[in-house]
């Protein structure tokens, strides 16, 4: 089953060709971020403008890329939700379009739940359930009991900012360019990570919960102290920094891992690409010896293919009306999915 991925919910115009749910044929992506740079993050009606003028030559290429013809597609995919309106609204209407005029069937799909199946991608064998997914991006930082293709349950989540986000904002106070979080990952190789001892938010009790704000906060009060001659500098600000952030997640992992019994672990979501966070995830996955999903670094980061796989294993429970299907920049991620 062939299957055309269409992903617009924030800055990066995307289209890929699923085979299967787990054979990547083409996976398009054009990134924004040469647009944006200049306001230090990303302006909704730039990057909603930007899809008008660059999805139609993502599909073409997408399916020149996989070696079919559009009247060779089986279905098409497309992210609903959650993400920006406006970029939303382009994907959703292409491939509405796209999709009656082929006369093809239409899914409709959660981006968060795109991000789990990224993990599906170029696997001879499809991962085994039950998983426990850490979805960490610039939108969203949360643990998730994923128990079959349509039973996810959210068991912790960030109770202000993202990850992503705090890792952006601390990259501005460092001064390094947009995007920053790659900037400050590669700022922190050359830093000492117990230079600095920032604080780390942990939820009392059973929560799995998490909170990056005070972090980040702790960091401009670091910057702006009256002792700057006295100041790490802005390498092991990053390490430091980075250090923090990992230390909460990992320790959400654990404590989450120990108290269900899971088939393996998936990390994904843009973040995933941290080189730190994956050589701690691997470092712990190895020591307890538990399977441990990462995907390559271009199915963390926002792409059609992962939608493609999305509507491959949910199937008929996110298929929609070509005419209706409306798209919902608050789409929850726990869904009443059809059996």
């Amino acid at each position: 089953m062939l299957i055309l991925g269409i992903e617009t919910s924030c800055d990066d115009t995307a289209a890929a060709v699923v085979r299967d749910g787990r054979d990547v044929l083409s996976n398009v992506a054009t990134n924004q971020d040469e647009f944006h740079a200049k306001f230090g993050g990303i302006v909704p009606e730039i990057a909603s403008r930007q899809h008008v003028a660059l999805l139609s030559a993502a599909v073409e290429d997408a399916a020149g890329r996989a070696g079919v013809e559009l009247d060779e597609i089986d279905a098409i995919a497309v992210t609903k939700g959650p993400g920006l309106i406006g970029s939303l609204i382009v994907g959703v209407a292409s491939a509405k379009a796209l999709a009656f005029a082929l006369e093809r069937p239409l899914y409709g799909i959660n981006h968060l739940h795109g991000h789990v199946f990224a993990a599906f991608l170029d696997r001879a064998e499809r991962p085994s359930y039950p998983l426990l997914v850490l979805l960490v991006s610039g939108g969203h930082t949360q643990l998730v009991a994923v128990r079959s293709a349509l039973e996810m349950e959210i068991l912790g989540r960030t109770r202000d900012d993202a990850a992503g986000e705090a890792y952006d904002k601390t990259a501005r106070l460092l001064g390094l360019e947009f995007p920053g979080g790659p900037q400050l990952d590669r700022l922190a190789k050359d830093g000492d990570a117990n230079a600095v001892r920032f604080p780390r938010h942990r939820a009392p009790g059973d929560s799995l919960d998490m909170s990056f704000s005070g972090l980040k906060t702790s960091v401009r009060y670091y910057l702006e102290s009256e002792s700057s001659g006295m100041r790490a500098d802005s390498r092991d600000v990053a390490a430091s920094f980075q250090a923090a952030v990992i230390d909460v997640l990992m320790d959400r992992v654990r404590k989450a891992w120990a108290q269900d019994a899971y088939a393996g672990v998936v990390l994904s979501g843009g973040v995933a690409a941290n080189s730190a966070l994956q050589a701690e995830m691997r470092r712990w996955g190895r020591a307890n010896n538990v399977p441990l999903l990462i995907p390559p670094p271009k199915y963390c980061t926002d792409n059609a293919a992962m939608i493609a796989a999305a509507a491959y294993f949910q199937g008929e429970s996110v298929r929609a009306d070509p005419l209706s299907l409306t798209a919902d920049p608050n789409l929850p991620f726990e869904l009443p999915l059809a059996a």
